[in-house]
């Protein structure tokens, strides 16, 4: 008499198990979506509950309970992180969809200066502006930032001061934008006078806005240099300023700069503040400091409540070009960190 063979292997559902229950979901969900009626986003719910359930009992038969559990968590997993990404993809599509169509030479290289209706008009002014308003938020914003999470790691450690500087800039992360633009809007009125706009102004409530993220980005990109970096080169008798310079500024500066990467993209597309500090114009104004200035956030705002077709197109047309710099900045980031990333060796 002979024993069966013994095996380590358990049985396993074939690979295209998940492609075949996600067909039969979506046919059971839709015959009773076809007869009520429903919609296309209440059948594909009921096509995941469906999935939710089959998939995971399929496996408890075959494989057995651990994996049967395990397939239900990644499809829930799954479910989740499709959830997460379509208010994404429904909002890209949407943007593309609409703005596409105003998207032109003209549209790029002309101003608003003297057009009545539906006549051609432009981003250019609007685009200036935004440039010009975010380098100079930059300027003020990146220096301080940066300077305030080196004291605090490198100078401050636990000292009260430190304590009182991290509780403030907590504090500055929860400012509505349009607090940080009355400020700037109070600040400018004392210095030129009630009727006074300027660009510069707008680029003080974006300073005030972008400050946090650098000093919290950077603070933690300085924490996650090895002490021994330091130490060796405290032993070989550099000075503290040079190693902050030589040793921790170097190691850090791929997470720096996407630090600050992420507070321009943050403030790029405020509309309140600069609509405040910074106020509106037709025409093109590369000075900072004498005169309103328009941005694309507040392009978008004004060309929208004109309430006319040519305005809506316009307004789409501006926000795809808004998306399309926030693409470009975070692609920069990533290329900037990964050239200054320090290399790994063994």
């Amino acid at each position: 008499m002979t024993s069966a063979p013994m095996t380590l292997s358990q049985a396993r559902l074939p690979r295209w198990a998940p492609a075949l229950i996600a067909t039969m979901a979506l046919a059971v969900a839709g015959l009773p979506a076809l007869l009520a009626g429903w919609g296309l986003a209440a059948w594909l719910c009921l096509s995941v509950v469906v999935f939710l359930v089959a998939m995971p009992l399929w496996s408890r038969l075959v494989e057995g309970r651990r994996a049967a559990v395990d397939r239900l968590v990644t499809g829930l997993i799954w479910t989740a992180f499709a959830i997460a990404i379509s208010p994404l993809v429904w909002l890209l599509w949407v943007v593309l969809r609409s703005g596409v169509p105003a998207i032109n030479g003209d549209f790029l290289t002309y101003s608003m200066l003297n057009v009545i209706g539906d006549e051609q008009g432009g981003i250019l002014h609007a685009l200036i502006g935004t440039l010009l308003i975010t380098v100079a938020a930059a300027v003020l914003s990146v220096p301080i930032g940066i300077l305030t999470a080196v004291y605090l790691v490198e100078y401050g450690a636990r000292s009260r001061i430190a304590r009182i500087i991290t509780f403030l800039v907590d504090v500055m992360t929860g400012i509505p934008s349009i607090v940080a633009g009355l400020f700037a809007l109070a600040l400018v009125v004392l210095l030129f006078g009630p009727a006074f706009r300027m660009g510069f102004g707008g680029s003080i409530a974006l300073s005030l806005l972008m400050i946090p993220t650098v000093v919290r980005s950077s603070e933690e990109m300085f924490r996650l240099v090895p002490d021994d970096l330091r130490e060796a080169s405290y032993a070989l008798g550099v000075p503290k300023w040079r190693t902050i310079v030589k040793v921790v500024l170097p190691t850090s500066v791929g997470g720096i700069v996407t630090g600050v990467v992420l507070a321009i993209s943050r403030v790029i597309g405020e509309t309140a503040p600069l609509l405040v500090v910074a106020g509106a114009t037709d025409g093109i104004n590369t000075n900072l400091f004498d005169g309103r200035m328009t941005t694309l956030p507040v392009f978008i705002f004004s060309q929208y409540s004109s309430s006319t077709p040519v305005g809506y197109q316009r307004a789409w047309g501006g926000a795809l070009v808004l998306i399309a710099l926030v693409m470009v900045l975070n692609l920069t980031a990533r290329l900037i960190g990964r050239i200054f990333a320090p290399a790994k060796g063994h």
